[in-house]
């Protein structure tokens, strides 16, 4: 971007800009490293959801099949029991994936590469400020 560094004529004002200009770096580069960690976590947790999740409704088609061949009783409240229980498991992991899926993993992703922008920018006004600086 050009900044109207022009404006700026005296070299403690450059300082002040500069030392202002760090701080902001030194929050982003933290924020960055957080969000990387955050991005790893969402990368690794999504796929790790999804796995499960196809496991369950695996389990609950299996289950499915059972109780639709055995004849009431015992054995069969049992299974629709395990039934119940699984389709409880299917809705705590499809929630989890909501939070934790890849449509979160895109937006964790989305958060990095912002910061990643500006830092870029932090790094170029720093750059601009300093070569001002010099020619004062």
């Amino acid at each position: 971007m050009n900044y109207s560094i022009n404006n700026v004529t005296q070299v403690t004002d450059c300082d002040v800009l500069i030392s202002w200009a760090e701080k902001e770096k030194a929050e982003l580069t933290f924020k960055k490293i957080s969000e990387e960690r955050l991005t790893n976590k969402y990368a690794s947790t999504s796929l790790e959801v999804e796995a499960i999740l196809q496991g369950v409704l695996a389990e609950i088609s299996a289950v499915e099949t059972v109780i639709s061949v055995l004849p009431d009783g015992q054995t069969k409240d049992e299974e629709i029991k395990k039934k119940v229980k699984l389709e409880y498991k299917k809705f705590l992991l499809e929630n989890r994936k909501e939070s934790y899926g890849a449509v979160a993993l895109l937006e964790k992703e989305l958060d990095l590469e912002r910061i990643n922008k500006e830092l870029l920018e932090v790094d170029a006004f720093i750059t601009t400020i300093t070569n001002h600086k010099a020619n004062l």
